[in-house]
């Protein structure tokens, strides 16, 4: 059987409450959420003079820099993340995927509605790049500050980034509820250091503050047109993390979020990248040269340095968790709006139900992250690879922010198009400066997107193919009722047959009646759709229609965020001829087997890549939640 399918069914839908109070929500989003972003700074600034763009270090060119760096979190993140695209909220949730949903709600039958999704699905696919780089690159430079604290530990710190980074994914399939609970605690302590070391170090060089003039970033532009475009490649390693922000956005809510930003974590960050600038700016060119190559960790004094680098190694550790958690979460959500085939999904949590492990995706992770790490064998090299991934998604998001502005919020087209424009060149700059790392390693996480964004397409076009070959050939189910009432022999219990629409008899039911000649007391066409919204209230899951002489059809309605628990909504029913007693039911499912067509509705070569992921996709049994011993599988053959 397809997939569960997505319906444009907002009345259904709900947004995602949150109990808690907002200081103690923000106080949690500290220790999950901000983990990318906050650590940026153990490598964003000193890429950016040790990168390609090989910028000489001097008072203007470090006032430059950290200019640069304090206006693109402003401009990137707290105004256009934070501030403006946390407003766009499908029902509490947010992200590409959940953007895209809400866009398609108001505009989806628009003639531009195919190029909205196609946007957002590939911003979500420029995401698995930015996932397997953030674990590598983030863990690689903390364990790197052994060097500082002994040269001769150099030789170790690529075995110990991989043990620790294997011992990351093992971790996943236990779950995190047990280790998230140290997740703030840490990370407070972790954003509480970096500003004290940063502002030591600005109480010594006041004169770095200067650099909150945006003249300063101007200045370096006018000074070193192609070295400061070629620096903005870097300066953007200090706002990677900022989509995620996004993203996470329905786990705490944007209130505690924005609390969280604004009033912790923003002023932490910028105190130490000012301190990272006052120290270099306060020092000789040769010293400032050799201090530059890793400042993060020189801004504490050598007693203090073995301790920060095992502090900041939990804390990369912690980022490194976070972005795993959201694969996860977002190849949940696209299996639920069907651009992804089923997959296993283990829940972690007995109360979380947002705590998934997906077994696939967590080696597959694991495997390019080892590869990445023995390839590029330092973060210096990683920061090449990374940045474009990050970029590309923002670029897209400022795209998907003008058709937000429009279609839904429904601003004048002459107020909407400058505040457009003024982002699309601030985030294309940062785009474009990073598309000269593509022979250096930013060509990785764009194969990683392309090579996603042809699967997430192809199956979601193969899928509706499918649907519409089916379709062409389905019988009408009130027909089929009367006509096989006689027809057949009546068995007691209940016979439930999964179908992907609402509408027709499905194979199975007809396979069964050919070749069995039987058919239950209670025959129920059971089909489960998932909502262009998140939630769907408990008391809107169930719908059923009585189709006569124990015919019934009935639908379950979720949220792409929710797990689609068969037995669990069946429970919740409290008519349709009876209570379900899984004992007496029997779940009769659908397997669709691919046959070449004379003319097929997508290249061949597609064709083949859909039989394949549909192939493997994982049972209905196992992405339902269907009792093992209760399931009767049924083959059918299709053309597309």
């Amino acid at each position: 059987m397809p997939d569960a399918a997505p319906v444009q069914d907002g009345s259904k839908a709900r947004g995602n409450g949150h109990g808690a109070s907002k200081t103690a929500l923000a106080v949690g989003a500290v220790g999950i959420v901000f983990g990318d972003i906050g650590t940026s700074p153990l490598y964003a600034f000193r890429e950016t003079f040790a990168g390609a763009a090989n910028i000489a270090i001097d008072r203007m060119h470090v006032l430059g820099v950290v200019s640069l760096i304090f206006w693109s979190m402003l401009i990137v993140v707290s105004i256009q993340y934070v501030t403006i695209l946390m407003r766009a909220d499908n029902k509490g949730q947010g992200g590409s995927l959940a953007l895209v949903a809400l866009l398609s709600r108001h505009i989806g039958r628009s003639k531009y509605g195919w190029l909205v999704v196609l946007l957002g699905v590939f911003a979500t696919s420029l995401f698995y790049g930015d996932s397997m780089i953030t674990p590598a690159i983030s863990v690689l430079s903390a364990v790197e500050g052994l060097t500082v604290v002994n040269p001769g530990l150099d030789p170790l710190v690529i075995p110990i980034a991989l043990l620790l980074l294997v011992f990351l994914f093992f971790l996943q399939s236990r779950g995190t509820a047990k280790v998230g609970a140290l997740f703030a605690p840490v990370m407070i302590v972790y954003f509480v250091t970096i500003a004290l070391l940063g502002a030591n170090q600005i109480l010594q060089n006041p004169d770095i503050l200067w650099a909150l003039n945006p003249w300063y970033a101007v200045q370096f532009f006018l000074t070193d047109g192609v070295v400061a475009f070629l620096a903005l490649g870097a300066v953007v390693l200090a706002v990677t993390g900022s989509e995620a922000l996004y993203s996470d956005m329905g786990h705490f809510g944007r209130g505690p979020m924005r609390l969280s930003w604004f009033g912790f974590v923003m002023p932490c960050l910028l105190l130490n990248y000012f301190g990272q600038g006052a120290m270099i700016a306060g020092l000789p060119a040769e010293q400032a040269a050799e201090v530059v190559r890793n400042p993060f960790f020189l801004l504490a004094s050598e007693e203090y340095r073995l301790p920060l680098v095992i502090l900041a190694t939990v804390a990369t550790f912690i980022a490194s968790q976070a972005v795993i958690s959201g694969a996860f979460s977002i190849t949940h959500q696209a299996m639920q709006l069907g651009f992804m085939p089923r997959m296993t999904i283990r829940h972690t949590s007995e109360t979380e139900s947002g705590q998934i492990y997906i077994p696939v995706i967590n080696w597959a992770l694991m495997i390019a992250v080892i590869l990445l790490v023995l390839t590029f064998q330092t973060s210096s090299n990683l920061a090449a690879a990374y940045g474009i991934a990050v970029t590309g998604a923002v670029t897209i998001d400022t795209l998907l922010m003008g058709v937000l502005f429009v279609g839904v919020w429904k601003w004048r087209w002459w107020i909407a198009a400058p505040v457009v424009t003024f982002f699309l060149i601030v985030d294309g700059a940062y785009f474009a400066a990073n598309l000269v790392k593509i022979p250096d390693g930013g060509w990785f996480p764009l194969v990683v997107g392309l090579v996603a964004f042809t699967l997430l397409t192809t199956w979601a076009r193969g899928r509706k193919l499918m649907r519409e070959r089916m379709h062409e050939t389905a019988l009408p189910i009130e027909i089929f009722a009367k006509s096989a009432k006689n027809s057949a022999t009546r068995v007691p219990g209940t016979a439930i047959f999964m179908a992907s629409q609402t509408a027709g008899v499905p194979s199975a039911l007809l396979h069964n009646i050919k070749h069995n000649k039987v058919l239950h007391e209670r025959v129920v066409i059971l089909t489960v759709l998932i909502a262009d919204a998140p939630y769907v209230d408990e008391n809107e899951r169930c719908e059923i229609h009585d189709l006569g002489d124990g015919f019934y059809r009935a639908v379950l309605h979720y949220g792409f965020m929710q797990e689609t628990n068969v037995p669990q909504g069946l429970k919740e029913m409290e008519r349709c001829g009876g209570e379900f007693d899984m004992m007496h039911t029997s779940f009769f499912l659908s397997r669709q087997t691919l046959l070449p067509s004379d003319k097929p509705g997508m290249p061949i070569w597609r064709e083949k890549i859909f039989a394949w992921m549909l192939r493997n996709a994982a049972t209905a049994m196992d992405f339902f939640r269907l009792p093992t011993n209760r399931v009767v599988e049924l083959g059918s053959q299709v053309e597309i």
